[in-house]
């Protein structure tokens, strides 16, 4: 079997300027296909909630659900990093209720958890780190915090708001996290930040300057039904296949070409 790509890996590529390409995916088909097109970090996303099951957030998704679907992933890839959500309920109780749950995902076939929050959450990430769990945290945009944040809004476009997710990076940053995933943050805000950071940053909806970029599958597809987000691209048109798609949308994320400008947002709305 050939080795997992490594967060060491990535942290060389983003020092290297080479950018790190990530989708989501929930079944072992899928994995095959993004493996072979060339996308580098897996990401069992608790979106699955929305563009599987059907719900309207991601907050019903439970822990049973989700290491079902790393284990399908992990077993049809045998190179890209598989990286789990930690879903809703499952890791703001204690640092020692996340670990017991990211434990699960890691034998599950996981390489990487990620969660979702700022500064409340800087100790469960050291704790995992501290006892072996690489970590991935997810700021900005937090769709598990969807009701608090009053919607699915920009988050990061005041004075104060860029001034805390700043910190909170750093903060997350000597937690042990091995990377951060920005969503719908200012594109000048994502850049800033990824600058001054030694670890990888993530972005989706967040700015070509980030180490790498994250879609939803079914979203770049082009088969989740409903309003799109403004970061969103089809890959599927001009494609012949999902291989293709897939294929395209690499390449996009390697040539700097995909986020373009109006894929993101900016510190002044418009």
């Amino acid at each position: 079997m050939n080795q997992r790509i490594s967060t060491r890996k990535f942290s060389e590529m983003a020092r290297n300027g080479e950018k790190i390409v990530m989708l989501t995916c929930y079944d072992a088909s899928f994995a095959a296909v993004m493996e072979g097109a060339g996308v580098e970090i897996l990401l069992i996303g608790d979106s699955l909630g929305m563009v599987v099951q059907g719900h309207n957030s991601t907050l019903p998704v439970t822990m049973e659900q989700m290491v079902y679907h790393t284990q399908c992933v992990a077993r049809g890839s045998q190179r890209a990093m598989v990286l789990a959500d930690l879903p809703f309920g499952s890791y703001q109780e204690s640092p020692q209720q996340a670990f017991r749950n990211a434990a699960q995902l890691m034998a599950a076939g996981a390489q990487m958890v990620k969660l979702e929050g700022g500064e409340s959450m800087a100790a469960t990430v050291e704790f995992l780190t501290s006892r072996g769990i690489p970590v991935c945290s997810h700021l900005g945009l937090t769709p598990q915090s969807v009701h608090q944040l009053g919607g699915y809004r920009v988050q990061g476009r005041g004075e104060a708001e860029q001034a805390r997710m700043l910190e909170e990076s750093r903060m997350h940053q000597e937690a042990g996290a091995s990377m951060l995933l920005f969503e719908a943050v200012p594109r000048e805000l994502a850049g800033r930040i990824t600058a001054v950071l030694a670890i990888p940053t993530i972005g989706i909806g967040a700015g070509v300057d980030c180490s790498g970029q994250v879609l939803v599958m079914h979203d770049m597809l082009d088969v989740f039904p409903g309003k799109k987000a403004r970061f969103v691209r089809n890959f599927m048109q001009g494609a012949g296949s999902v291989g293709e798609a897939v294929a395209a949308y690499v390449k996009a994320v390697k040539d700097k070409s995909f986020p373009a400008l109006e894929h993101t947002f900016s510190v002044q709305p418009g």
